[in-house]
Protein backbone atom coordinates (compact mmCIF):
# COMPACT_ATOMS: atom_id res chain seq x y z
CA UNK A 1 0.00 0.00 0.00
CA UNK A 2 1.28 2.97 -0.65
CA UNK A 3 0.57 6.46 1.16
CA UNK A 4 1.51 10.14 0.07
CA UNK A 5 3.52 12.72 2.12
CA UNK A 6 1.44 14.08 4.32
CA UNK A 7 0.93 17.83 6.64
CA UNK A 8 -1.24 16.93 9.61
CA UNK A 9 -3.32 19.80 11.46
CA UNK A 10 -1.23 20.31 15.06
CA UNK A 11 -3.25 18.47 17.74
CA UNK A 12 -3.99 15.50 15.39
CA UNK A 13 -4.40 12.17 16.17
CA UNK A 14 -3.45 8.82 14.23
CA UNK A 15 -5.64 6.11 14.82
CA UNK A 16 -2.78 3.18 15.33
CA UNK A 17 -4.19 -0.66 15.57
CA UNK A 18 -5.57 0.06 18.73
CA UNK A 19 -4.75 3.01 20.49
CA UNK A 20 -4.09 6.77 19.28
CA UNK A 21 -1.46 8.69 19.22
CA UNK A 22 -0.46 12.26 18.57
CA UNK A 23 0.06 12.81 15.07
CA UNK A 24 3.38 14.33 13.24
CA UNK A 25 2.90 17.68 11.77
CA UNK A 26 4.40 16.13 8.29
CA UNK A 27 4.70 12.31 7.31
CA UNK A 28 6.90 10.90 4.53
CA UNK A 29 5.53 9.07 1.77
CA UNK A 30 5.75 5.14 1.95
CA UNK A 31 5.51 2.04 0.58
CA UNK A 32 4.23 -0.82 3.36
CA UNK A 33 3.72 -4.60 2.98
CA UNK A 34 0.88 -4.95 5.50
CA UNK A 35 -1.89 -7.18 6.82
CA UNK A 36 -5.42 -6.06 5.94
CA UNK A 37 -6.45 -5.83 9.48
CA UNK A 38 -3.92 -2.90 10.98
CA UNK A 39 -2.56 0.15 10.38
CA UNK A 40 1.09 -0.68 10.70
CA UNK A 41 2.85 -3.21 8.22
CA UNK A 42 5.88 -5.91 8.33
CA UNK A 43 7.82 -4.08 5.92
CA UNK A 44 8.37 -0.68 4.28
CA UNK A 45 10.55 2.00 2.58
CA UNK A 46 10.29 5.66 3.07
CA UNK A 47 10.69 8.53 0.40
CA UNK A 48 14.35 8.92 1.45
CA UNK A 49 15.63 4.98 0.72
CA UNK A 50 14.70 4.09 4.86
CA UNK A 51 13.61 0.35 4.70
CA UNK A 52 12.25 -1.39 7.96
CA UNK A 53 11.49 -5.36 8.23
CA UNK A 54 10.07 -6.79 11.77
CA UNK A 55 10.00 -9.98 13.11
CA UNK A 56 8.40 -11.08 16.24
CA UNK A 57 10.55 -12.13 19.37
CA UNK A 58 10.33 -14.04 22.30
CA UNK A 59 11.59 -13.41 25.67
CA UNK A 60 11.28 -14.38 29.55
CA UNK A 61 9.10 -11.44 30.14
CA UNK A 62 5.88 -12.12 28.62
CA UNK A 63 4.20 -9.80 26.17
CA UNK A 64 1.53 -8.03 26.67
CA UNK A 65 -2.10 -8.48 25.29
CA UNK A 66 -2.73 -5.23 26.51
CA UNK A 67 -4.32 -2.53 23.88
CA UNK A 68 -1.03 -0.22 22.75
CA UNK A 69 1.23 -0.11 19.52
CA UNK A 70 2.18 -3.27 18.01
CA UNK A 71 5.33 -3.73 16.62
CA UNK A 72 4.35 -3.02 13.66
CA UNK A 73 2.87 0.47 14.27
CA UNK A 74 5.71 1.42 15.56
CA UNK A 75 7.73 0.25 11.83
CA UNK A 76 5.29 2.72 9.97
CA UNK A 77 5.65 5.27 12.21
CA UNK A 78 9.04 5.63 11.95
CA UNK A 79 8.85 4.96 8.43
CA UNK A 80 6.60 8.60 8.31
CA UNK A 81 8.56 10.18 10.64
CA UNK A 82 12.18 9.63 9.87
CA UNK A 83 14.44 9.89 7.13
CA UNK A 84 17.46 8.03 8.69
CA UNK A 85 18.43 4.77 10.01
CA UNK A 86 19.29 6.84 13.49
CA UNK A 87 16.29 8.86 13.46
CA UNK A 88 14.00 5.71 12.55
CA UNK A 89 15.27 4.36 16.04
CA UNK A 90 14.70 7.51 17.92
CA UNK A 91 11.06 7.57 17.07
CA UNK A 92 10.07 3.85 17.89
CA UNK A 93 11.99 3.96 21.09
CA UNK A 94 10.48 7.36 21.97
CA UNK A 95 6.56 6.01 21.07
CA UNK A 96 7.45 2.30 22.98
CA UNK A 97 8.55 4.17 26.23
CA UNK A 98 6.15 5.93 25.81
CA UNK A 99 2.78 4.14 24.70
CA UNK A 100 5.05 0.48 25.33
CA UNK A 101 3.63 -2.49 22.83
CA UNK A 102 0.57 -4.80 23.10
CA UNK A 103 -2.40 -6.10 21.71
CA UNK A 104 -3.50 -9.14 19.86
CA UNK A 105 -1.21 -9.51 16.89
CA UNK A 106 -4.15 -11.65 15.17
CA UNK A 107 -7.03 -10.48 13.22
CA UNK A 108 -9.37 -13.78 13.54
CA UNK A 109 -9.56 -13.85 17.15
CA UNK A 110 -7.00 -16.37 18.25
CA UNK A 111 -4.57 -14.63 21.15
CA UNK A 112 -1.54 -13.79 19.98
CA UNK A 113 1.68 -11.61 21.21
CA UNK A 114 5.11 -10.73 20.95
CA UNK A 115 7.95 -8.25 21.42
CA UNK A 116 9.58 -6.94 18.36
CA UNK A 117 12.99 -6.81 16.37
CA UNK A 118 13.76 -4.41 13.67
CA UNK A 119 15.54 -4.47 10.96
CA UNK A 120 16.57 -0.63 10.06
CA UNK A 121 18.93 0.34 7.32
CA UNK A 122 19.08 3.17 4.12
CA UNK A 123 22.68 3.02 1.58
CA UNK A 124 24.67 4.27 4.08
CA UNK A 125 23.74 2.83 7.74
CA UNK A 126 21.95 -0.19 9.04
CA UNK A 127 21.10 -1.06 12.57
CA UNK A 128 19.20 -4.15 14.36
CA UNK A 129 17.03 -2.82 17.36
CA UNK A 130 15.28 -5.62 19.65
CA UNK A 131 12.39 -4.55 22.19
CA UNK A 132 10.82 -6.06 25.07
CA UNK A 133 8.60 -4.57 26.66
CA UNK A 134 9.51 -0.60 26.83
CA UNK A 135 13.14 -1.89 26.88
CA UNK A 136 14.97 -1.72 24.09
CA UNK A 137 19.09 -2.39 23.04
CA UNK A 138 20.10 -1.47 19.29
CA UNK A 139 23.23 -2.70 17.16
CA UNK A 140 24.88 -0.89 14.29
CA UNK A 141 25.35 -3.45 11.50
CA UNK A 142 28.73 -3.65 10.53
CA UNK A 143 28.76 -6.15 7.95
CA UNK A 144 25.89 -8.80 7.81
CA UNK A 145 22.83 -9.53 9.98
CA UNK A 146 19.83 -11.69 10.58
CA UNK A 147 16.88 -11.74 13.09
CA UNK A 148 14.57 -14.23 13.28
CA UNK A 149 11.98 -15.32 16.24
CA UNK A 150 14.77 -14.66 18.90
CA UNK A 151 16.92 -11.65 20.97
CA UNK A 152 20.25 -11.70 18.70
CA UNK A 153 21.90 -8.88 20.44
CA UNK A 154 23.12 -9.64 24.06
CA UNK A 155 25.12 -8.00 25.24
CA UNK A 156 26.83 -6.36 22.30
CA UNK A 157 24.64 -3.34 21.58
CA UNK A 158 25.16 0.21 20.81
CA UNK A 159 22.60 1.97 22.29
CA UNK A 160 20.11 0.76 25.29
CA UNK A 161 16.66 1.86 26.81
CA UNK A 162 17.92 3.27 30.42
CA UNK A 163 16.50 0.54 32.26
CA UNK A 164 17.78 -2.72 30.57
CA UNK A 165 20.62 -3.67 32.42
CA UNK A 166 18.96 -2.81 35.74
CA UNK A 167 15.55 -5.21 34.57
CA UNK A 168 18.15 -8.39 33.26
CA UNK A 169 19.68 -8.27 36.59
CA UNK A 170 16.33 -8.54 38.16
CA UNK A 171 14.95 -11.32 35.87
CA UNK A 172 18.01 -13.13 36.02
CA UNK A 173 18.83 -12.83 32.98
CA UNK A 174 22.49 -11.81 33.27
Amino acid sequence: VYFPAAKHAAGSVVNCTYINIPQAEKTHAVLLSKPFWMWGAEMGINEHGLVIGNEAVYSKIPASLEPALLGMDLLRAALERAATPREAIDVITSLLEEFGQGGNCYADGSKMVYHNSFLIANANDAWVLETVDKQWAARQIRDVYTISNCLTIGAQYDLASEGLVDLAIQKGMT
